[in-house]
């Protein structure tokens, strides 16, 4: 299967330090690159895969009003009340319905925060080069949107503690550890808790990753399973306005 050849990129526009961070896997989950840089650095890595699946944590567009439209609420499976909830995507809408908190996203560009029109930038280039949005069966190359607080809830079937926390950090990467994901095992760092350490403030941080970095995990996770297993994902959304993908082939009704 032509997967095999492929790579799968999670890109992280929402760096606190405003560089991008992304992650490459391979079909096996090998881990080929943790980094960060410029756009245009992390850009030149996708323009460089000749088969990959760019998975981008961030809207490929601003919000296209289509919750302000009464066919589009009907057909939702759990309509919102009248006037309510006209000013989200589709998508967004339906994540927060499985009590996923999420962040607004503006109709205008120019109102959306600065992680956001990263996001858009991101996936306008892609494209440019050839990236199709996913799923596109006869493509080589993907583009696809990843939420991750909502991706890393699925795979713990709970919604995760805070990304910034060190129990959200240690949680999430426990997460990826046991799908296999060639990465540091997390619950190592309490091996090496001493009295010692905690009396003087030296914590054992070396081997646990950034909550940047374990978004663009996640994300290049979810890249993989989408193309690997697509049945084993659910798109949440209107493919209009745009879809996230989550690596889970089914939902549970809240989290």
């Amino acid at each position: 299967m032509f997967f095999l050849n492929m790579t799968f990129v999670g890109i992280d526009p929402n760096a606190d330090d405003k560089q991008i961070v992304y992650a490459a896997i391979d079909h096996e989950k090998r881990l080929l690159a943790l980094s960060k840089g410029t756009m245009d650095d992390v850009l030149a890595f996708a323009a460089g895969q000749r088969q990959a699946v760019a998975a981008v944590c961030g809207p490929r567009q601003p919000n296209q009003g289509l919750m302000k439209k009464q066919e589009v609420r009907a057909n939702l499976s759990r309509p919102p009340a009248p006037g309510r909830w006209e000013k989200f995507r589709v998508a967004d809408y339906c994540l927060r319905q499985h009590n996923f908190s999420i962040v607004p996203i503006s109709e205008s560009e120019e109102d959306c925060a600065r992680w956001m029109r990263q996001g858009f930038e991101i996936f306008r280039r892609l494209r440019a080069m050839g990236y199709e949005l996913y799923p596109q069966p006869e493509a080589e190359r993907w583009c696809l949107e990843v939420y991750p607080h909502a991706a890393f809830g699925v795979l713990l079937e709970q919604v995760p503690f805070p990304k910034h926390s060190l129990e959200g950090r240690l949680q999430r990467q426990l997460s990826l550890y046991v799908r296999d994901l060639d990465i540091p095992d997390p619950m190592k760092f309490f091996e090496e808790i001493t009295r010692h350490r905690l009396l003087n403030g030296i914590l054992p941080l070396d081997d646990l990753y950034s909550p940047a970095e374990l978004d663009a995990l996640v994300a290049a996770y979810t890249g993989l399973i989408a193309a690997s297993q697509p049945s084993q994902v659910s798109l949440i959304g209107d493919p209009e306005e745009g879809q996230v993908v989550l690596p889970v082939s089914k939902l549970k009704s809240r989290y």
